[in-house]
């Protein structure tokens, strides 16, 4: 009961539902500007710092290292970060390596820097809940779900310990089963692809000179990406059939099912850390917004991982959402209301339709074997490689720097 009292004395400008990475990403960027928050996350907090995690990691493009940057977390992820130089694009088959005609993109080409950096899971997720709590504007509520939300001229957030909490926002950032979604009644569109992926990281012997490699094989692609040290992180598509029998396997018969894919390029090849699976789909919200209610991240879009994007949208959501936000409070506004919301949702839409559409399109094009198909992702490929213009374009579109950026994103405070 103390809960339910001290927490309606004590109503929280938003509350965000889900402790992931984009949630306490957006709390700090609204800190930063004086607005207090409530993270509710239904994983106990023992559970986030598990090193389970090991073995997942992000390709953060050039422009969410930027927002990390702003919000000040930058500093406590960077040596541990690993540059991408150079990224190889290349049709592949089991056994024959990457075929020479490949498309080759060097950060030399755009004037910002490293394209991006590949962070593991566990040095991210750390430094997010180190800097959260630090944060007094922050209240962080852990190992409890949310069971209900109204909407009025404020909000509230129903809990089940039977607190309530009082907000002018909600925003859902949990996941691709987004609840806050469902109870706000926004429908989803989506399909799965019958593929899964096969994500873990590997050591080798030689090194990989920051260069991420995307070799493309008829079941799916296979992208392997550079972390610090002789390591880097595999996202290996296959069936989910395949996937779900290679999965079950040990880690020596895991890796030799993996090293004619591999290739040895990298020399010898072992494991290091754990193994996950992913099922691969599409699921995209109707809508973004409803009054008092945005969504960020998977809650919006969950897209297929062939381009390491899911992250990166999602904190082009949060540095969108968080400067509608901080400047309709500004200027004296209800930023919980339909009219602000409206905004975010204009901001992000046409980006995340795109990102969606491409994606998809990518994955139809690149995971499968038609000889015609092949030859002209071949020649795709090599009509991107020889035109600089061209190439350059495509660079910084991986950097995350075309478009509307938000101020965070272009490292920017708000």
């Amino acid at each position: 009961m103390h809960a339910h009292i001290s927490l309606m004395s004590n109503p929280t400008d938003i509350t965000i539902v889900g402790g992931g990475l984009t949630g306490p990403t957006l709390a700090l960027a609204l800190a930063n500007a004086g607005l207090t928050t409530t993270i509710i996350d239904g994983l106990p907090r023992d559970t986030l710092v598990d090193a389970a995690f090991n073995g997942r990691s992000y390709a953060l493009a050039l422009a969410a290292q930027q927002l990390l940057h702003a919000i000040g977390i930058w500093d406590a992820v960077e040596d541990h970060a690993q540059p991408i130089l150079d990224i190889r694009v290349s049709d592949g088959h089991a056994g024959a390596g990457p075929s020479p005609l490949a498309l080759h993109f060097d950060h030399a080409e755009i004037e910002e820097g490293p394209m991006g950096y590949m962070v593991e899971d566990r040095y991210l997720r750390h430094a997010l809940l180190d800097a959260v709590d630090a944060t007094p504007e922050i209240q962080v509520m852990n190992g409890i779900s949310v069971v209900g939300q109204t909407v009025g001229q404020r909000a509230q957030v129903h809990l089940d310990d039977g607190s309530m909490l009082d907000t002018h926002l909600i925003v859902g950032a949990d996941g691709r089963q987004s609840g806050t979604a469902q109870r706000a009644g926004i429908r989803r569109n989506g399909w799965g692809y019958g593929q899964t992926a096969l994500v873990c990281a590997i050591e080798h012997d030689l090194p990989h000179n920051g260069t991420a490699h995307q070799f493309f094989m008829p079941e799916g692609p296979l992208a392997i990406l550079p972390l610090p040290g002789n390591r880097c992180s595999i996202v290996w598509t296959e069936t989910a059939e395949n996937a779900f029998a290679i999965n079950a396997l040990d880690d020596a018969s895991y890796l030799e099912v993996l090293h004619p894919r591999f290739g040895d390029f990298l020399g010898e090849i072992s494991l290091a850390g754990r193994r996950f699976t992913y099922p691969l789909g599409i699921t995209i919200a109707e809508r973004l917004v409803e009054d008092r209610i945005a969504l960020v991240g998977d809650a919006a879009h969950g897209v297929h991982p062939i381009a390491g994007q899911g992250l990166n949208a999602g904190y082009r959501d949060i540095a969108a959402l968080a400067e509608v936000i901080v400047d309709a409070h500004r200027r004296g506004e209800d930023f919980g209301s339909l009219l602000v919301l409206e905004r975010y949702q204009q901001w992000r839409r046409f980006d995340v339709q795109t990102l969606a559409l491409a994606t998809d399109t990518f994955n139809r094009l690149f995971s499968n074997d038609n000889p015609i198909l092949r030859m002209g992702r071949d020649i795709g490929l090599g009509i991107v490689n020889a035109i600089p213009g061209l190439r350059r374009g495509f660079i910084r579109e991986a950097a995350g720097l075309t478009g509307d950026l938000p101020r965070l994103m272009q490292g920017r405070p708000l």
